[in-house]
């Protein structure tokens, strides 16, 4: 295959900005991206791989080097709109793509000013809306949808111009697992079937599997680059990258160094099912186990019972009431959470999860039922509800947009100084607060606009922490992280609950996530709680959840595959720690 994107010995440094210093990325970087492959780009926040696609139509053009499209020089500017005809992109938040008041007119956009004829216009639109599910929802107004549906429209737009290749950064941050899904399985069949070349910047490793090829990039520079099994069978070279494998590779790994002999280039979970049956043919015995239950090891994954420090009894929330866009968001919703509790709220996008937390700390009013803080309405008065506001901290979908100070610590300290916290007390806050989520010193002294944006996240996060609340809410914490910052945000959010034994409650779309951390799950499901209990309970129900959008952990996936080979293991395991300790015990000749 030709190349459609050449990089040759590319170099590119951010002008310095006030305090900040001209800042590196690459340093003679050479890439080729073959026209019609599926390239997959991964890597740690702040290694470059956003500032490299944005070079491949051009929005940056090199400080030293070349970029070329189709045999185009970025930097040629006669050429630049014919570059941007070519390579359509899909940046990683859909707010910064979104420019028209309703949805068809958006996806429109780009073809309009291409000068498409209006037929053709009317079909692309058509046709981009109904590949990303979105079709219903053309006459809609983008700011009433969630963020995963506004990520659609921003991939449907691009789809409209009919571009040779699709550069996505991130598309699926904000998606349920089956928008992800939906969204890969669209670029792949686009890829397959019409031959468009696609460039595929994310953290979900998973997302990587149907690749041609992967990219690891680590320092603005490429740390390695081969085909998936090639790429993920390297799992120290990766850690130390701080980067993810695939949960299927992790269990291999993971059982390769309790004396297994496997592969590691299994990625999907029938896959490494197969491998682990292979392996383990001697003493894993025939013979489904349905009826015992899997007991976690973690006491702390066991649901809380007593008093609940907030409850909502039969909310409802209608948007828009009265209007021909009234829509019920949540629908008589009784819940109950307590002190000491991680609780993970799932469900599909447009699931009512947003709305529902929005309600725990009065952001939103309920069109009926009652929200109780301690057994007090928190509408009973303006200045209860002012006030639980500092008692009830919420951290939003993207916390960054939660920062306007000077200086981090300016940033941190509003909460609190707000509440009424001065002196010693407000410092001594605010530098508690940072070190729960690894802000430095030296860091409180700079502006939060100069921070990666892993580090921008902590900082509104600490925010939050720095007021105390008794329930600290989180609505996709850890969207757009690598694993490295993933992992020190669950840390961060851990420590804080068992150290102020606060309720803590965290909106995911990971489905790992939530159940390596949370002791309670909550499945939402069209405005209404589908089921609620403990992990080990939720994901036994496999066909419900993924009837709902959802999917369960892919450990809990091999671990079905493995019961449907005939294999008698427990269905409820759901982590990767939990399911080493299952065949282990199997192969030591103990029960389940």
């Amino acid at each position: 295959m030709s190349n459609l994107i050449k990089a040759e010995n590319l170099s590119f440094t951010y002008p310095a900005a006030g305090e900040r210093l001209a800042l590196p990325v690459f340093e003679n970087l050479t890439l080729e991206i073959a026209e019609g492959s599926f390239t997959a780009v991964i890597g740690p926040n702040g290694c470059g791989k956003s500032t490299l696609a944005k070079h491949f139509n051009a929005v940056l053009l090199p400080t030293g080097g070349k970029v070329y499209v189709a045999g185009m020089d970025t930097a040629d500017e006669e050429k630049l709109l014919e570059i941007r005809c070519q390579i359509g992109m899909v940046f990683q938040n859909p707010d910064n793509q979104i420019v028209a008041n309703v949805v068809e007119e958006d996806v429109a956009f780009a073809p309009e000013n291409l000068g498409v004829p209006s037929p053709e216009i009317r079909k692309r639109v058509d046709d981009a809306l109904k590949t990303v599910g979105m079709y219903e929802y053309r006459e809609h107004a983008p700011h009433l949808l969630s963020g995963g549906q506004k990520q659609r429209i921003a991939i449907a737009g691009v789809l409209a111009m009919q571009p040779r290749c699709i550069v996505l950064d991130e598309p699926t941050a904000m998606l349920d697992p089956r928008g992800r899904e939906e969204v890969i399985s669209t670029i792949t069949r686009l890829n397959r079937e019409q031959g468009i070349t696609v460039v595929l910047i994310t953290h979900h490793m998973r997302e990587t599997v149907g690749a041609d090829r992967v990219i690891v990039m680590h320092k603005g520079g490429i740390l390695t680059d081969g085909s998936p099994r090639e790429v993920f069978s390297q799992v120290e070279l990766l850690r130390k990258a701080g980067l993810d494998v695939p949960q299927t590779t992790d269990l291999l790994y993971s059982l390769r160094g309790a004396g297994w002999e496997l592969p590691l280039d299994a990625l999907t979970p029938q896959e490494c099912a197969e491998a682990i049956r292979d392996a383990g043919s001697a003493f894993l015995p025939r013979g489904t186990n349905t009826d015992r239950p899997f007991i976690p090891d973690d006491a702390e994954q066991r649901p809380r019972q007593g008093v609940p420090i907030l409850e909502l009894k039969d909310l409802t929330h209608i948007y828009s009431a009265g209007t021909p866009f009234e829509h019920t968001a949540v629908s008589h919703i009784d819940l109950a959470f307590h002190a000491g509790e991680l609780t993970g709220i799932i469900g599909h996008t447009g699931s009512g999860k947003s709305t529902l937390i929005q309600h725990l700390n009065g952001l939103l009013k309920p069109s009926s039922g009652q929200v109780l803080f301690q057994g007090q309405d928190i509408w009973k008065d303006k200045q209860f509800t002012h006030s639980i506001r500092g008692r009830v901290g919420l951290v939003f979908q993207y916390p960054e947009y939660q920062l306007f100070e000077e200086t981090c610590w300016k940033d941190i300290a509003f909460g609190p100084k707000n509440q009424g916290i001065t002196g010693d007390e407000l410092d001594a806050r605010v530098r508690r607060a940072a070190s729960f989520v690894g802000i430095s010193e030296r860091q409180l002294e700079k502006s939060p606009f100069d921070l990666s944006g892993g580090q921008k996240r902590r900082v509104a996060i600490a925010g939050v922490i720095a007021m105390e609340p008794d329930v600290l809410i989180l609505d996709e914490p850890t969207a757009g992280l690598d694993a490295a910052g993933r992992d020190s945000i669950l840390e961060n959010i851990k420590a804080y609950q068992q150290a102020q034994n606060a309720a803590v409650i965290m909106v995911s779309h990971s489905m790992e996530e939530v159940a390596e951390l949370c002791s309670r799950l909550i499945v939402m499901n069209k405005g209404c709680v589908a089921m609620d209990g403990a992990p080990a309970e939720v994901f036994t129900h496999v066909e419900e959840l993924t009837e709902m959008g959802l999917s369960v952990p892919q450990v809990t996936s091999v671990f079905a595959r493995l019961r449907a080979m005939g294999l008698d293991l427990p269905a409820d395991v759901y982590t990767v720690r939990y399911a080493v300790a299952r065949l282990q015990e199997r192969k030591e000749g103990r029960p389940c």
